[in-house]
């Protein structure tokens, strides 16, 4: 979000009078805006989208006085637009333009003869005027601060936290039938067939860290051409992990069981609908992710069933691990987001250039959880901002939510890890959107996230004596 994004207010006078806000982008160095219509000098427009204004010629100086005029973009400088403008004696210059609106640059100092505000609007916006509120219209511009906090951080909050809580259980679920499939030899071998669970130790947890700070530094440097390859990625992990969670749910529903026989074997009717539904909701995301106005909502579906299958599906052995993974990714948020902007030459964190498609690049990676901002601002009328959140801010405190459930259920200890470290994990989110609010600028979560959910469960282990058992794992699965 950039402070140069303003509001054009204006009004018909058709009655009653029709009122109606536009995007503009202004640059703050030449001229500063009220903050809000209180202060603001309403002034009569004047439609010259017919000429672009670089020559003073072109229009009559009468046309202009004590008027807002608008005009096309053209092919001469703001700076001579302006001057022209202003010599013929209009207040307010608005250069309408039929591309992308982009920032106002040029050199400083050649403004400083300039007084009357030039902003940048969309030449679709002044034909909605007209339609809208007719050929007679008065218009203002404002520019109101950003609000310090927006409602979509609630919407992540839950998110987040229903994520964590149910992949936790979920994962608890899953270790409570192992072992009763232990206890009983009869369904060990259906058990091991069903199990489909990968556990880390400290030397894959080392490599996995190793795998994604690589990852990260060439997305950095080949961005364009590995955006596709992630977008693919994410629409076959997140379709088989959709498939998963609903398959889940589904196993639970005593109806609609008929099987049909193929290669030698029997499959549900139901679970084949349910593929082909996976996938064809993960292609939809696929062809309309670039549609802001409702794409985050699939791609929200999908990423929350993508972790969820991630944290049942891998297994920390033991607490040890767990301190290893969250520590080393502690260390990795921290370094790409505050060390790298005294590295890189442009002055930016790699990932938050990552995250945010460096360069301009249109295509975004679809590893975040996304909610577009409720809160009424300037930045919703150029475009529709989102706040977010990695999968990783998820998936990682959601691993040792995950162990601190199964831990529980192999010690019998009523869900006090589970609930606790949980707990934890919606601390450390409220804690994050205090810093982000405060500090204005994107946070490393895991930076607040890990110290409490580490702390918190290592807190609830001393005090139930038990830390070496937490440690060290329970002894089954070593």
């Amino acid at each position: 979000v950039t402070a140069d994004e303003g509001i054009l207010h204006a009004y018909g006078n058709g009655v009653p009078p029709v009122a109606k806000d536009y995007c503009i982008i202004y640059n703050s160095n030449w001229i500063s805006l009220p903050k809000s219509l209180d202060n603001a000098t309403f002034r009569t427009l004047e439609n010259l989208t017919s000429t672009v204004l670089c020559n003073s010629s072109e229009v009559p100086s009468a046309l202009m006085k004590d008027k807002a005029v608008v005009v096309m973009r053209g092919n001469c400088t703001f700076l001579e637009k302006a001057r022209i403008a202003e010599s013929s004696g209009a207040k307010m210059l608005l250069i309408a333009s039929k591309s992308r609106l982009s920032p106002l640059a040029d050199n400083k100092t050649d403004f400083e003869d300039v007084t009357l505000p030039v902003a940048l609007i969309r030449y679709s916006d002044i034909v909605d005027m007209q339609l809208t509120l007719g050929n007679e219209v008065n218009v203002t511009l404002y520019s109101p601060p950003l609000p310090e906090f927006d409602y979509s951080m609630v919407v992540i909050f839950l998110i987040a936290v229903f994520t964590v809580a149910l992949g936790g259980y979920w994962s608890g679920v899953a270790e409570l039938e192992n072992l009763k499939a232990i206890a009983s030899p009869g369904e060990r071998e259906t058990r091991r067939k069903k199990e489909e669970n990968v556990t880390f130790t400290p030397v894959t947890v080392i490599l996995f860290v190793v795998i994604c700070c690589v990852m990260l530094v060439l997305l950095y440097f080949f961005y364009k051409w590995l955006v596709y390859v992630i977008i693919s990625v994410f629409c076959l992990a997140s379709a088989m992990s959709l498939y998963n969670c609903l398959a889940a749910l589904i196993a639970e529903v005593p109806f609609g069981q008929c099987r049909i026989a193929c290669c030698n074997k029997t499959i549900e009717v139901r679970l084949i609908f349910l593929a082909v539904f996976c996938i064809a909701a993960a292609v939809v995301w696929a062809v309309f992710r670039n549609e802001d106005r409702w794409a985050w909502i699939l791609q929200d579906i999908l990423g929350v069933a993508f972790c969820l299958n991630f944290i049942k599906t891998l297994k920390m052995p033991n607490f040890k691990s767990c301190v290893i993974l969250l520590g080393l990714l502690l260390l990795y948020d921290v370094f790409f987001v505050f060390i790298t902007p005294f590295i890189t030459k442009n002055g930016a964190s790699i990932m938050v250039e990552v995250a945010a498609g460096p360069f301009g690049n249109s295509e975004k990676l679809p590893v975040v959880i996304r909610v577009p901002r409720l809160e009424y601002s300037a930045s919703m009328l150029c475009d529709m901002p989102f706040s977010l959140l990695g999968f990783g801010d998820i998936i990682v405190p959601g691993l040792l939510v995950a162990y601190c459930r199964r831990f529980d259920v192999q010690t019998g200890s009523s869900s006090v890890y589970y609930i606790s470290c949980t707990i934890a994990y919606a601390v450390g989110m409220v804690l994050t959107f205090i810093v982000l609010a405060l500090m204005k600028m994107g946070q490393p979560a895991l930076l607040y996230l890990v110290p409490c959910t580490l702390i918190t469960s290592s807190l609830v282990a001393w005090r139930r004596k038990e830390m070496k058992k937490f440690w060290k794992g329970s002894s089954y699965q070593v």
